[in-house]
């Protein structure tokens, strides 16, 4: 799924996805699960087909009672089940949010009715969904920024974004919160505070789904397209399937179908989109092992540091670059090095006798065989420098799970990440070495 229509945040034990029956404990009898299960059926919402269940390799997740064939419909959740704006509007904010000006957000609205409902506990009516709920999340917004410093970058500095995003909306929201003063007895500051919005702001980020829903005058003009979806948000992601999933409008319900099998007593997995480790750690706060999508991103910077510094040329092909999107996803893969950058590095090693056949390397043409050893051999420098930085960093991180044992799971988190991206790199290397042998 794409950003604002992800489903997890759960805490996960990162292992391979296995084709191989899951070790999955059924979880049904757990109370919150039966609350939770209750509580669907008085709206609406009954399902024998999965399970709530415990896996040793993703955590909780849904198991099946039966085995799904591709195209099958795998879950069917009412309307009335799910959280929306709408929801919030025909709640007891509903006239407060009409009456501020200027307009909120969609999502400043689903934050606030999440705290608001959290806060009244018992008397919640959604309290059996909120119960099942993450207390907390990994995604950078929550780590520490010891543990961020550890991030490799484009992400590191996404992550920086993502906190300055949240802080900035509760120091935009601050007016707002304060109008509600009298649906509480308590001080809406204590209500309201940073970490309610942090917690409310991912849990909206890693769980809703997709559903586009028509402009309202009492909100502002940022896209309305949020919809948590009680149960259907425990199914864990896996980079391996494909399901088709909307809100059908003539059953009024999200309807979610599968494009492959499943066997019975296994874990049920979804697709959230076509993410690469770095969008998944920092949409959702998990990685995914073996992911088909990953890569290692190369900035603009570690290209510069690998050019030549003579080169006349160099800041016109930079230019060059800059003008066909081509310093922006240069990655290292499983393949090796992207065509992207390839592409950037063949231009950038085009000798000055070379510089006007500039655009038949974006044409994908060869140019010479001096430029095609350059360019390999300067791949082949960048990925042995990103694979010794990934390797001090892997070392720095077995340190700080000694010292830090306050950060062991957000420390085991990255160190996931890095090791995947040894294993693209040090595979890169693998590759250049191949190819270069071939034209030399």
């Amino acid at each position: 799924m794409q950003k604002n229509r992800g489903r997890t945040g759960r805490k996960r034990r990162r292992k391979q996805f296995s084709s191989l029956p899951s070790n999955g404990v059924n979880q049904s009898h757990i109370l919150e699960y039966i609350q939770l299960r209750k509580w669907l059926k008085e709206r609406g919402f009954e399902d024998r087909n999965l399970r709530p269940a415990q896996f040793s390799d993703t955590g909780r997740g849904l198991m099946t009672t039966k085995a799904f064939q591709a195209g099958e419909l795998i879950i069917s959740l009412p309307e009335k089940c799910l959280l929306t704006t709408g929801t919030v509007l025909s709640s007891y904010l509903g006239e407060h949010i009409a009456k501020w000006k200027p307009p909120i957000s969609p999502l400043i609205a689903l934050c606030t009715f999440l705290i608001a409902e959290k806060y009244a506990g018992e008397q919640s009516v959604w309290k059996p969904y909120l119960d099942v709920l993450p207390k907390t999340y990994t995604c950078p917004v929550y780590l520490d920024q010891e543990v961020v410093r550890l991030l490799p970058e484009p992400l590191r500095r996404k992550a920086q974004e993502q906190r300055t995003v949240v802080q900035e909306l509760y120091t935009s929201s601050k007016s707002f919160f304060s109008s509600l003063q009298s649906l509480f007895t308590e001080n809406v500051e204590t209500v309201f505070n940073y970490d309610a919005l942090q917690w409310a702001w991912c849990t909206i980020n890693t769980r809703t789904v997709y559903m586009k829903h028509s402009q309202r005058e009492c909100f502002s003009r940022e896209p309305d397209v949020y919809a948590l979806a009680p149960y259907l948000d425990l199914l864990n992601h896996s980079p391996n399937v494909q399901v088709k999933a909307a809100f059908n409008e003539q059953t009024r319900c999200y309807e979610i179908r599968t494009d492959s099998h499943c066997r019975r007593h296994e874990e049920l997995f979804i697709c959230y989109g076509p993410h690469d480790n770095q969008r998944l750690l920092l949409e959702y706060g998990f990685v995914a092992i073996n992911n088909p999508q990953s890569g290692v991103y190369v900035s603009a910077d570690i290209l510069l540091k690998h050019l030549f510094s003579a080169d006349k040329q160099r800041n016109m092909k930079l230019s060059i670059l800059k003008d066909h999107n081509l310093l922006e996803n240069l990655t290292f893969g499983r393949d090796g090095p992207s065509w992207r950058l390839l592409t950037a590095l063949k231009l950038l090693c085009l000798g000055a006798d070379e510089f006007t056949y500039w655009k038949k390397v974006l044409l994908g043409d060869i140019i010479s065989a001096r430029n095609e050893e350059r360019s390999l051999n300067i791949a082949a420098k960048i990925c042995f420098s990103l694979i010794e930085e990934t390797q001090q960093v892997l070392h720095q991180i077995s340190q700080m799970k000694k010292d830090k044992v306050n950060l062991e799971n957000q420390l085991a988190l990255v160190e996931v990440l890095r090791l995947e991206d040894l294993t693209i790199l040090q595979t890169s290397a693998e590759i250049l070495y191949n190819l270069h042998t071939a034209i030399t």
